[in-house]
């Protein structure tokens, strides 16, 4: 499966921003999708992950409560939708695609990759 994400941008503090992830080839059904981010100088980092039926997700606990994450298996599509962003927000981030069950943190879980959108939040 191919991944693209896009809709990053600079934003103020405080903004909300909502992150696509559209695929191509096979689709995303049948993967557990995700969503990882990677600051300057830093490791790359889970962000929020939801299971291929779209009825369970996971979160970071630096995003719980300000990011949501669903998806539309008929349009082949992953959201991440960003609110109430603080400058620490400020990263390059992926869509991911992982095949099996549980919720998994690490990036080498993960078979699949997009190719990053910036987010930059502005104090």
């Amino acid at each position: 499966v191919q991944l693209q994400a896009s809709g990053g941008g600079l934003v103020q503090a405080g903004a909300p921003l909502r992150l696509s992830c559209a695929a191509s080839g096979r689709g995303i059904s049948g993967y557990v999708m995700a969503w990882f981010r990677q600051a300057p100088g830093m490791e790359r980092a889970f962000v929020a992950a939801i299971s291929e039926s779209g009825a369970s997700s996971y979160y970071a606990d630096s995003v719980k409560g300000r990011f949501i994450i669903t998806r539309d298996n008929a349009k082949d599509t992953v959201d991440l939708q960003m609110n109430s962003l603080k400058p620490e927000d400020t990263a390059v981030y992926y869509c991911a695609a992982r095949s099996g069950a549980g919720w998994k943190l690490r990036q080498s879980d993960y078979d699949y990759w997009g190719q990053g959108t910036q987010v930059t939040v502005s104090s």
